[in-house]
C-alpha cells in the first residue's frame, strides 16, 4: 500500500514537471514548502534527469526549485504570524508547550534566525516545516525569504545535478535519502518523549 502510494506521488510529479516545465518544478517544490510533505527527493532528481536529455538547464533547474520553496515558505510563514503568540498560548497546553518555551524560541529566531533557517532548509524532514516557528516568532520576512533562498538553492542544486549524474536511474537517490527520513523521524520520536516527560509539569494551565 504505501509502496503503491509512494509511486503515485512520484508518478504525479513526472507528469507535472513533463506538462508544466520550470512553472511545474516552482509548483511542486512550493507544495513541499507549504508543510506538505511531497518529496523534493523526487522533484529534483528527475528535473535534473531532463536537463540530462536537453529539456532544462541545470542552473534555471536549481532556481526555480528554490523560488518555489520561497512560495511555499512564505505561506506557511504567515500560517505561523497570522495564528502568533496568542494561538500558541490558546492552544499550546494541549501539546505541552509552557509560557517558557515560547519565550525560548521567541529569543532563538531573534538571536540565530537565519543561521536556523539557512541550516534548516538543507535537512529533510525539518526543511518542510521550519517556516511555522519562524512565523510564529515574527522573524523579519525580508531575512527570513533571504535565508529561505540561500539555503534551499543549495540543496535544489545537489539533487537536480545527482539527478544529471545518475540519468536514468535518478529514481535511486530517492530511495537513498529515505533512509535520512528514518533517521531524522526516529530523532524526532526520541525529542518528542523527552519533551513529553520534561514539560508535563510546565505545560501552559486551563
Amino acid at each position: 500500500m504505501v509502496t503503491h502510494l509512494v509511486e503515485l506521488v512520484g508518478s504525479f510529479i513526472v507528469s507535472v514537471i513533463s506538462a508544466s516545465g520550470y512553472g511545474g518544478i516552482v509548483m511542486l517544490m512550493a507544495i513541499e514548502s507549504a508543510c506538505i510533505p511531497l518529496p523534493s527527493e523526487v522533484i529534483m532528481p528527475f528535473s535534473g534527469y531532463l536537463v540530462l536529455v536537453g529539456r532544462f538547464k541545470l542552473g534555471w533547474v536549481a532556481v526555480a526549485g528554490a523560488l518555489g520553496c520561497n512560495l511555499g515558505s512564505a505561506v506557511a510563514y504567515y500560517v505561523g504570524a497570522l495564528g502568533g503568540r496568542p494561538l500558541a498560548e490558546k492552544y499550546g497546553r494541549y501539546i505541552l508547550v509552557s509560557h517558557r518555551d515560547l519565550d525560548r524560541a521567541d529569543h532563538w529566531f531573534a538571536r540565530w534566525g537565519n543561521s536556523t533557517v539557512f541550516f534548516a532548509r538543507l535537512l529533510p524532514v525539518i526543511r518542510t516545516f521550519i517556516a511555522l516557528p519562524a512565523g510564529i516568532s515574527r522573524m523579519n520576512f525580508l531575512r527570513f525569504n533571504i535565508y529561505t533562498f540561500l539555503g534551499s538553492l543549495p540543496w535544489c542544486f545537489v539533487l537536480a545535478y545527482a539527478g544529471l549524474r545518475l540519468g536514468s536511474r535518478w529514481p535511486v537517490i530517492r530511495d537513498y535519502f529515505h533512509r535520512f527520513d528514518a533517521v531524522i523521524g526516529v530523532a524526532v520520536a526520541a525529542g518528542a518523549a523527552w519533551f513529553i516527560y520534561t514539560h508535563w509539569k510546565n505545560r501552559i494551565p486551563t
